[in-house]
């Protein structure tokens, strides 16, 4: 994935046309949603197709100017422009602590409930020895993050989740981190993804910079 380079003439702020996005659903509706009433207001004759989506989408055969992706990338033939960390975290709720107890090392997770995003997930965190991965056997299959988000709220387990996603449980105690010397590998970025163009359009360059702005290299959701 190489790092994006810009070329624009001029900063009209008159943008026409639509601008077709695609995000992650929890993400979109949390993050982005909420903020696009500014950008549309300074912009009012640029229109908004945001499709929520928790696969990635086929950014060129979709039609997508713009991708956001929370993940790795290695994908060359896209550009990316790093928005924002990623801070993800083990977490479980304090019913479920007091009814299962609290693990101590990372082999313990074998003897609890864990609730991975996806029945095949693997998790790959930084530890004191550095990098690991495992793969956590769940007990929910589920296509969907944010059902995961709301069963470990509940009490059913343990999971891996970003702090975008339950920062205000964590601070409101609803959620406890849990293993705290372990947190989602440090390789994973929210990122605007688009394809590779020499010259990028003024609408796209707008919204990027939009977002860069919005969420800083320390986001709103960690303060």
């Amino acid at each position: 994935m190489e790092e994006a380079e810009f070329y624009i003439s001029g900063r009209s702020t008159q943008m026409h046309g639509t601008l077709k996005i695609s995000a992650p659903t929890s993400f979109g509706r949390m993050h982005i949603a909420p903020h696009l009433k500014d950008f549309m207001e300074a912009h009012p004759d640029l229109a908004i197709n945001l499709v929520l989506t928790d696969e990635f989408s086929d950014i060129v055969g979709g039609g997508f100017d713009l991708a956001i992706r929370i993940a790795e990338l290695t994908d060359s033939s896209l550009v990316a422009r790093r928005l924002a960390p990623v801070r993800r975290l083990l977490c479980a709720s304090p019913d479920y602590l007091a009814a299962h107890g609290k693990p101590e090392t990372i082999d313990a997770l074998k003897h609890h409930r864990c609730l991975p995003a996806h029945n095949n997930d693997t998790w790959r965190l930084n530890g004191p020895d550095g990098p690991l991965s495992l793969r956590p056997e769940g007990m929910l299959i589920t296509n969907s993050s944010e059902v995961i988000r709301e069963t470990v709220i509940a009490g059913l387990g343990i999971a891996l989740r970003s702090t975008w996603d339950i920062g205000e449980e964590l601070k409101a105690g609803r959620l406890v981190q849990v293993l705290p010397a372990y947190e989602g590998s440090h390789n994973v970025a929210l990122s605007a993804v688009y394809p590779s163009r020499q010259f990028l359009p003024a609408k796209l360059r707008l919204f990027i910079d939009y977002l860069t702005e919005l969420y800083g290299p320390v986001p709103y959701w960690e303060l």
